[in-house]
């Protein structure tokens, strides 16, 4: 494994430490140079994390993964505990550089991963390790000030852009016909917009070997109730301060929340 480029992960740290605690968006351009592959985009997460004290635990409870397409590197992000809500949720006092919104569905462990079983796993298996699904608002923000137009890596560095997560109520999980599932999104007073089977990986579950082969590629054991959300159904769609934003997943369930 290529070892991270030390000077260039506290550079890149530096700045959204800043940007977190300064609550504004730091200029992306200057550090475009400064990671050198995903490992390093890694090693940026978890020294600001340490540094925010976002996490009392070996594994963090919550994280994000996806990709565009099953051909694609997924990428992987754990996210602050103070970032993670319950619908119907309250997110108008809280800072935002920006809100896009996707609609997405969170899956839930239901045992302990150690990491030999997520070496073997494949991705047909990968459902059987899920007890529960539910629908989850992953609301897209940025440290940076060029936002979508930063360098992959330093949005992966970003924690791949995460802004809040919004869980509905959880339901036990089985397999369906995913290419068939309905989502309605609901943004402030606008048109709904409606969706079926456009999930980019066509099963929610199939990035669970790719994201659990992430989170043990250290030596630790992902425990039972550890949550991944799993992509958007929706694309990003742009939300507003004031907006109440609602996800519909049809025999799944809703989140909402207020922005």
């Amino acid at each position: 494994m290529t070892e991270p480029a030390a000077g260039g992960v506290e550079t890149v740290a530096r700045a959204l430490l800043e940007a977190w605690r300064e609550e504004r968006p730091v200029d992306a351009a200057r550090l475009a140079d400064q990671l050198k592959n995903a490992e390093d985009g890694y090693a940026v997460q978890e020294s600001v994390a340490r540094a925010s004290n976002w996490f009392d635990r070996a594994v963090p409870q919550h994280w994000k993964s996806g990709g565009p397409t099953r051909e694609a590197v997924l990428t992987h992000a754990a996210l602050p505990p103070r970032r993670v809500w319950t619908s119907p949720a309250d997110g108008s006092g809280s800072h935002f550089n920006m809100r896009l919104i996707e609609a997405e569905v969170a899956l839930r462990l239901a045992r302990d991963v150690a990491p030999a079983q997520a070496a073997a796993l494949s991705h047909e298996e990968a459902g059987s390790l899920v007890d529960a699904m539910c629908v989850s608002i992953e609301i897209v923000d940025s440290r940076w000030r060029e936002a979508r137009t930063a360098p992959a890596l330093l949005k992966l560095a970003d924690l791949q852009s995460h802004g809040a997560l919004v869980l509905g109520e959880w339901k036990p999980y089985a397999a369906r016909d995913w290419s068939r599932q309905g989502c309605v999104v609901r943004i402030g007073g606008a048109e709904p917009r409606s969706f079926q089977g456009t999930h980019s990986l066509g099963d929610p579950a199939w990035l669970l070997p790719t994201w659990l082969r992430h989170v043990t590629r250290q030596g630790a054991t992902v425990p039972k109730g550890t949550v991944v959300t799993t992509g958007t159904w929706c694309g990003m769609l742009e939300a507003q301060r004031g907006d109440k934003v609602r996800a519909e997943f049809e025999g799944i369930g809703a989140a909402e929340v207020q922005l």
